[in-house]
């Protein structure tokens, strides 16, 4: 028998066995989604749907709460929400059944919480396939068109996951086109274009490469990408069930989710960075009637009322548009200098930091600025942040201002080049036109990558910085 003769028995064998499961083939699995780079599981925290409910394509089922962010997950299609597999309350790895979305009428079998072609399980081509909780010797023949084949072992895509629209669910071109730009899994091993040095870096990260963006020539995966999709200012709070509770002496309390990620990042941030620090004082009274002139010029107005932390931001982009080296990266191919400012704001959590940016913020006035500031900062604070809006920052303000610090030494956030911690406001004693006054004070703190810029440089960064808060006009100059 000729390969196109078996391949037509196997075809005739699906469709029957597809017949005899009552209409199994409709049936849709709803997964455990896999968002960021480092993410390995994530939690049910509720179900917004329940069992039985007619659903539609586009609508939220349930919510799921990762280390870092909390979101929806939409159903695919419409249809019956026929099983909860995972309930409200537990974690599971990525790629886990967590539902089973059906067409009216149907009934198909029930599922169980299985992986599929996760992590840890082999994918549909491996010889023991993991199906419904029970392996199977060898995968099944998938039904598909000849370009859906060649594109599929092209872009490493598991045939057997992914929806046919043909006759008798025959996978054709379209399908895998759909698959990849929906962000289907790929298959375990698949070649990347990455660099030596970016593959070591991702396998210490413990993320997959293949989901990493390439900024090299020809889509090349550096270091510096890898380093990006792994900044540790990405983590947000974790529930009040994870809080270790009231500190009692003797306590161990573990070293376990988001408190694990941020330390490993932290540890990784200064072990892959010649990081230096250095601060500068500056008199910010003329800072304050600023800030006080605005407030009153807005104050009949529905918006925020300005605050230091407004006019840092916005000073910060002027100061980088003079020295562009201090907004750039450090990639493979050399220093990449940003085409514009996305400004990390760190926001402090219940347990935890998050550090979501600006996009853009260079082309921003006080008061959008303001506005942006805290329409993020209540996102943070509600766990509804976007994995877009906590990636590709360029540079970042950490303010502690309010916990009364005059100043501290910030931990850069790879791969970008520079991070200014601000202390608080403090009125003191102080020289001011050659006679002792009572004046505002406050502290900046600028911690650099020496590898990218030499300490001249920065320090000049900084000392502009200080000149414009000092005194505002001079950003016109």
């Amino acid at each position: 028998m000729g390969q196109r003769a078996r391949n037509f028995v196997h075809f005739i064998k699906f469709v029957v066995l597809t017949r005899r499961q009552g209409g199994d083939s409709v049936a849709t699995e709803i997964l455990m989604p896999k968002w960021g780079l480092t993410m390995k599981e994530g939690k049910v925290s509720k179900w917004i749907k329940n069992e039985g409910e007619a659903v539609t394509k586009g609508e939220p089922l349930l919510e799921v709460e990762t280390s870092k962010i909390t979101n929806n997950v939409e159903s695919p299609d419409d249809g019956i929400l026929f099983q909860i597999v995972v309930k409200a309350g537990e974690t599971v790895p990525v790629q886990t059944v967590l539902a089973v979305l059906a067409k009216e009428g149907e009934t198909p079998d029930r599922r169980e919480a299985v992986v599929r072609g996760g992590d840890d399980q082999p994918s549909g081509d491996a010889e023991n396939t993991v199906r419904d909780g029970k392996k199977e010797g060898k995968a099944e023949f998938v039904p598909a068109t000849p370009v859906a084949r060649r594109l599929a072992r092209e872009w490493g895509i598991d045939l057997a996951r992914v929806p046919g629209s043909g006759p008798g669910n025959r996978v054709t071109e379209s399908d895998v086109r759909d698959f990849k730009e929906k962000g289907g899994d790929t298959l375990p091993g698949k070649t990347v274009n990455a660099a030596d040095s970016a593959l070591a870096a991702a396998k210490k990260a413990g993320i997959d490469i293949t989901l990493v963006t390439g900024s090299g020539p020809d889509g090349r995966i550096t270091k510096a990408d890898v380093l990006r999709a792994v900044s540790p200012a990405v983590q947000t709070k974790t529930t009040t069930a994870s809080s270790p509770g009231p500190l009692v002496a003797g306590t161990i309390i573990p070293l376990e989710g988001m408190r694990r990620i941020i330390g490993d990042n932290m540890m990784a941030s200064l072990q892959n960075a010649a990081q230096l620090s250095v601060f500068v004082e500056f008199d910010a009274t003329r800072m304050v009637s600023f800030r006080d002139k605005v407030r009153k010029k807005y104050e009949s107005q529905s918006l925020p009322r300005i605050s230091f932390n407004d006019i840092i931001a916005m000073v910060v982009c002027r100061a980088l548009a003079k020295h562009p080296l201090m907004n750039s990266r450090l990639t493979d191919q050399g220093i990449e200098l940003c085409k514009g400012v996305n400004l990390g704001i760190a926001v402090a959590l219940d347990n935890g930091l998050v550090v979501p940016n600006i996009k853009s913020a260079d082309t921003l006035g006080l008061v959008e600025m303001a506005m942006k500031i805290r329409e993020l900062a209540q996102k943070a604070k509600e766990n509804k942040l976007t994995m877009d809006e906590i990636q590709g920052g360029t540079f970042t303000i950490s303010n502690v201002s309010m916990l009364g610090v005059d100043g501290f030494t910030p931990i850069l956030n790879p791969p970008e080049t520079g991070i200014l911690g601000v202390g608080r406001a403090k009125d003191k004693p102080a020289v001011h036109q050659g006679k002792i006054a009572v004046r505002t004070l406050m502290t900046l703190s600028l911690t650099f990558d020496h590898r990218v810029v030499d300490g001249v440089p920065a320090m000049q960064f900084l000392r502009t910085l200080a000149d414009y808060l000092e005194d505002p006009v001079m950003m016109m100059v």
